[in-house]
């Protein structure tokens, strides 16, 4: 376990530094979105190819950084149910997922996209859009980001088996909205008590 849980850390920290670093694309593609909006308006000249590189941009960051996402534990779930399950049950649902629904899901996806890559590249195709972008670097985007996901789902699994067994703590326990409220009013009543300690 402690090899694989090694594993498990060599991949989450090459997605960490990825998904922090892939906040720059967004700042890129502003500057390129707010560069078009001044170009167009004071010149009267506008190119597919700065729309079509804004997309490129936002793809890129939202593909590069889910599996951040995933390693965070901050992706979209509904509280209803979840929330009142055992942590038992709370940990097999999150194994369950990730080998039934996320492991698949991902697998598929590589599947299909290494072909269209391929052949994108080989073929140079470009945008059917006058000035457009050539198409591979976009689909190359897709392909990197679901690999991604498919190391950081095998972490993600390794770790949650770490878990069960005790082997692991978890890093990103689920907490829910009352218990965070909870535990944000005893540290606000806990500086209270400290800042009046002080006074006397």
């Amino acid at each position: 376990m402690k090899i694989l849980l090694a594993f498990a850390r060599i991949v989450d920290a090459v997605n960490e530094f990825i998904g922090r670093q892939i906040g720059w694309l967004i700042f890129v593609a502003i500057l390129v979105s707010a560069l078009n909006a001044i170009v167009r308006k004071v010149f009267n000249y506008s190119s597919n190819g700065y729309l079509e590189l804004q997309w490129y941009l936002y793809g890129a960051a939202f593909m590069l950084a889910a599996s951040w996402v995933i390693k965070t534990n901050d992706h979209v779930r509904i509280d209803l149910i979840y929330g009142r399950l055992s942590r038992n049950a709370r940990n097999w649902i999150e194994l369950l997922g990730h080998l039934f629904f996320l492991m698949p899901f991902v697998l598929v996806m590589i599947y299909f996209l290494w072909p269209y890559v391929i052949r994108s590249y080989n073929s140079g195709e470009m945008s059917p859009n006058a000035g457009g972008l050539i198409l591979w670097p976009a689909k190359m985007m897709l392909l990197i980001g679901f690999l991604q996901m498919f190391f950081q789902a095998i972490s993600e699994i390794i770790k949650r088996v770490g878990v069960m067994t005790g082997t692991y703590d978890d890093p990103n326990p689920y907490v829910t909205a009352r218990d965070l409220a909870e535990q944000e009013a005893k540290e606000l009543a806990e500086e209270i008590l400290k800042a009046q300690e002080a006074r006397q």
